[in-house]
């Protein structure tokens, strides 16, 4: 089984801009990034962007890149350019690494790789994790998945689903048993699948949620989720998050 990984990384983010460059224990965020995607069983990785300062980073780490156009509305649409410069096959395999995730494990890379070479009937594969915290199952910034008993996705939310009808109209703060489970953003490809997608304009689903997974499930594209092999620290999003995450570097040095 082989694949490759793209990691998308844009420049001008909202929350965060030039956030691919973010200092982090005296490198770029994206060199730690590309760290990560070195160390699992890849066959390559590229960084895809938009951005020159971006380019130069990566090349300074060893890293190879990909200048894209700028008018992409998302990753997936910034993923689809590269294999299509690299001209891989529909059957090909490639990983999405967020190029805000320097602490990714390597071994959920391959996990989620692995996983889709093993469910030939999927295009799309992803992972997730148990919630344990009541305050996550409510919070819009979790995004939540429900499985199917084939291990495959039956939706995606940032409302608490599934709905427990008794233990949620109460008024008390444990958490009850049961499955809830925690949306990781890694995606292994088919390659076919990214040329289809980016064709699709997007749904009522995907517009309300602001999911762009959802577009793939309102099409019928089968989803094979399972639950993460290593624990996957949160990504970078805001100021915080990123002095945060110095913070981390600096301790563990």
């Amino acid at each position: 089984m082989s694949f490759r990984i793209v990691v998308p990384a844009r420049y001008a983010s909202s929350r965060l801009p030039g956030k691919p460059l973010a200092e982090i224990a005296g490198r770029p965020m994206v060199a730690h990034v590309l760290d990560r995607c070195r160390a699992s069983d890849a066959e390559g990785s590229w960084v895809a962007t938009d951005d020159e300062r971006i380019v130069r980073a990566v090349e300074e780490a060893g890293g190879e890149a990909v200048m894209t156009r700028g008018d992409h509305h998302s990753g997936t649409d910034r993923l689809q350019e590269v294999v299509t410069r690299l001209e891989l096959a529909d059957d090909d395999i490639i990983v999405n690494v967020q190029g805000d995730e320097p602490r990714i494990p390597p071994e959920v890379i391959n996990q989620v790789a692995h996983n889709l070479a093993q469910h030939p009937d999927c295009a799309m594969a992803t992972l997730c994790e148990a919630i344990t915290e009541r305050a996550d199952v409510f919070s819009p910034d979790v995004v939540k998945v429900v499985l199917a008993d084939n291990g495959e996705a039956l939706y995606f939310s940032r409302a608490p689903i599934p709905w427990d009808r008794d233990a949620f109209t109460g008024t008390s703060e444990s958490m009850p048993e049961g499955s809830w489970w925690r949306h990781i953003g890694i995606y292994a490809y088919r390659v076919g699948l990214l040329h289809r997608y980016v064709n699709w304009p997007q749904g009522e689903l995907e517009r309300l949620e602001s999911l762009e997974q959802l577009r793939a499930l309102a099409r019928g594209v089968r989803i094979h989720v399972a639950p993460a092999a290593a624990s996957v620290p949160a990504g970078v999003d805001t100021r915080a998050d990123l002095e945060a995450l110095c913070k981390y570097w600096g301790e563990q040095a």
